[in-house]
């Protein structure tokens, strides 16, 4: 798998352009979701360098991230003449640039695409490393393939189209790469105001966690070992992301939450597990829980509802021979991998999300 180029950008234009010339494109396409075509396709749309581009326009939201959707994608890529000479520009969040980096790397057997992340989660997450898919029979990210794009141009001016929930989101993967990076990193991010946000001293921040998500994608690629590092979290996060898309009761209270809260809820489960199992340090661990609690809240889940969100751990595809597979730490960037919890003590760590601290 080629390397990406990732821009950190000062100005949009010119990194765009830079990017485009690096690239075939017989024709471009540029994909965006019903809200980035409103609010960010208009910072782009009269550059020179994209002047002709056919629009491809999905639904908002990761409900959209589907087969239905992608066939949508191929669809008018069909109609539209491309070739494998063609170009694809993903402009968006996570669920674009996932759906569209798959799109491109099946479509004719693959075009160049580029990635163009308009929000936190998916600047410092989804749009950097590779990995591409969609949602399927009720799990995340079920089908995809890994695929770098040719270039993923970094841009905070805009998160400034962005509401607190989905800053708080990206927010989340920000936190797991300090927790698995160093103190002074994590130190930074518990101190950053979310609030009254700085967008100078974001970008650089920004930066730095994709640095962290870089030097672990270029070392595993394909997830065979240190990349599951990225996975902090994540185990149980994507089992709460999966119970909100799909509650067992009709009646539920319960809604789809952000990618990014259920990595910050699945946090609070691997930091007490890592205590529990790993010597992570207590105080570290409720420091952070304790700027988990205060911006994101807690999904209300009861007792009633652990055998389906343990149902939903088995389908996770970092589990071997039947056993749920866990990223937990020993401290702060003392990575441990392929950890295993029992039933009991899965249980015990949600009954530390529930509780708080």
């Amino acid at each position: 798998m080629e390397k990406q180029k990732v821009i950190i950008s000062l100005q949009l234009e010119q990194s765009l352009a830079s990017a485009v010339s690096e690239c075939e494109r017989d024709r471009i396409f540029i994909l965006v979701d019903e809200t980035t075509e409103k609010l960010c396709l208009p910072l782009v749309a009269g550059f020179d360098c994209v002047r002709g581009a056919e629009i491809i326009t999905i639904g908002t939201t990761d409900e959209n991230k589907t087969l239905e959707s992608l066939s949508h994608v191929w669809s008018c890529l069909q109609q539209g003449g491309a070739t494998r000479h063609s170009l694809m520009i993903n402009l968006g969040g996570g669920m674009v640039t996932d759906l569209g980096g798959f799109a491109a790397s099946t479509f004719k057997r693959g075009l160049n695409y580029i990635n163009i992340p308009t929000t936190l989660l998916s600047m410092v997450d989804a749009s950097v490393g590779g990995k591409t898919g969609i949602n399927f029979g009720g799990l995340k990210n079920e089908l995809g393939v890994f695929n770098n794009a040719s270039s993923v141009i970094l841009d905070t001016t805009f998160l400034k189209t962005m509401d607190y929930e989905n800053i708080c989101s990206g927010y989340a993967e920000m936190l797991k790469h300090g927790l698995i990076s160093s103190e002074d990193m994590l130190g930074e991010l518990l101190a950053f105001d979310l609030d009254i946000i700085d967008y100078h001293h974001l970008q650089r921040m920004v930066a730095d966690s994709v640095k962290v998500k870089e030097r672990i994608v270029e070392e595993d690629p394909t997830e065979r070992g240190i990349r599951k590092a990225l996975n902090l979290g994540h185990t149980i996060g994507h089992a709460f992301e999966s119970f909100a898309m799909n509650p067992i009761s009709p009646t539920s209270p319960i809604r789809p939450i952000l990618h990014g809260y259920a990595v910050a809820y699945g946090l609070v489960c691997a930091l007490y597990l890592s205590c529990m199992k790993t010597g992570f340090p207590v105080e570290k661990m409720r420091q952070t829980v304790r700027f988990i609690n205060d911006h994101y809240g807690r999904l209300a889940i009861t007792c009633d509802d652990y055998p389906t969100l343990l149902e939903l751990m088995t389908h996770d595809k970092k589990n071997v021979a039947g056993q749920i597979n866990f990223t937990l730490l020993g401290g702060v960037g003392d990575i441990r991998i392929n950890q295993t919890a029992t039933m009991q003590e899965i249980e015990e760590a949600l009954d530390f999300y529930r509780e708080g601290i």
